[in-house]
């Protein structure tokens, strides 16, 4: 067993396309649940409207690359209207429900027949890089060293994704230090005390489901950069893993997402090479390469129910930010 290739290819994940992807998507949970205490169980549905529309954008409208982005954050806040419509004014639970509800069905619609001329169905959508790698800065060549190493297109990727993780990180960390943001958490804590300062609590909600969504669109829209568009990706265990990085690295904080996204992935890259070799070596007997690849999933649970135990405020999360009101 080649316990020091292992390692090394580990290594390459913390900086892959779908580790920067998962960061976002999770900075945009964060605003959700660590800061508006929203319950939203479909971030996968965002990030599924920013893949899909960067790509159809691109395909079936011809424009460039840039609008695709936009049209999938106009997407996202249309999105996020028709959810938290007739969900904000009620109890977190029902928000859950419609999100992960919502979510599903936007998959199985992509992926049905009846679509097919735009979304290719279960195929999904490829071809639309062109745009993007013409727009890339850097010369033809390798940069980086070790398992980090690229070529000019896969270092354009990183750093396009970095530097929108980067700016997602400012704008979070501005808002939440504003009046604003003040408000956002005092909402979180008891509404009922900040609408009885006159405050507008759905609308406060409202804004805080629509730019949690739109990260999760920039994640959906990174996530797909290197390759193409798979309506398989977004299924709901997508969501779950995202609230797992979210939990193990703290809710309402501003580093909790990059940290625990960059632990998950190395943590799940690492049990998706070793347990297979494990069992290849005949230390897992009984368990196939395969069998044992699947291993990881349960050993992940297992550990998302200790974090919920014994850390539920995550590795940088402070506990006292986990006093929620029961009516959200």
């Amino acid at each position: 067993m080649d316990f020091f290739g292992i390692l090394l290819q580990t290594a390459s994940w913390i900086l892959a396309p779908e580790t920067i992807a998962y960061a976002l998507a999770t900075v945009g949970l964060a605003v959700h649940f660590g800061y508006g205490g929203l319950l939203n169980f479909g971030q996968a549905g965002f990030m599924l409207i920013g893949g899909y529309g960067y790509a159809i954008t691109i395909l079936s409208l011809h424009w460039p690359w840039w609008a695709g982005i936009l049209v999938g954050i106009g997407a996202s806040i249309v999105f996020a209207l028709i959810l938290g419509i007739p969900t904000l004014r009620l109890r977190a639970d029902y928000l859950a429900i419609a999100t992960i509800a919502a979510a599903e069905a936007l998959r199985l619609i992509v992926q049905s027949t009846l679509l097919d001329n735009v979304t290719n169905s279960a195929d999904g959508l490829g071809g639309y890089h062109e745009g993007f790698r013409q727009a890339n800065p850097f010369p033809e060549g390798t940069y980086g060293f070790g398992p980090w190493t690229y070529n000019e297109t896969e270092l354009w990727i990183r750093v396009f994704g970095l530097s929108i993780l980067a700016l997602a990180i400012w704008g979070v960390w501005a808002l939440m230090r504003s009046p604003w943001g003040r408000v956002v958490r005092g909402i979180r804590e008891d509404e009922d005390a900040v609408r009885a300062l006159g405050k507008n609590v759905f609308a406060y909600k409202m804004q805080v489901l629509i730019i949690g969504g739109i990260l999760g669109t920039f994640g959906g829209v990174v996530l797909v950069l290197p390759s193409a568009v798979v309506p398989q990706v977004y299924l709901p265990s997508l969501t779950f893993f995202l609230w797992t990085i979210l939990l193990l690295g703290g809710a309402a904080t501003i580093w909790g997402p990059v940290l625990g996204t960059g632990i998950f992935w190395m943590i799940y890259a690492f049990l998706g090479l070793f347990l297979p070799a494990l069992s290849a070596a005949g230390w897992l007997p009984g368990i196939t390469p395969s069998q044992a690849g699947i291993l990881r999933f349960v050993l992940i649970g297992l550990a998302l129910m200790l974090i919920v135990i014994y850390r539920p405020q995550g590795i940088l999360g402070d506990k006292r930010e986990l006093s929620f009101n029961a009516r959200k």
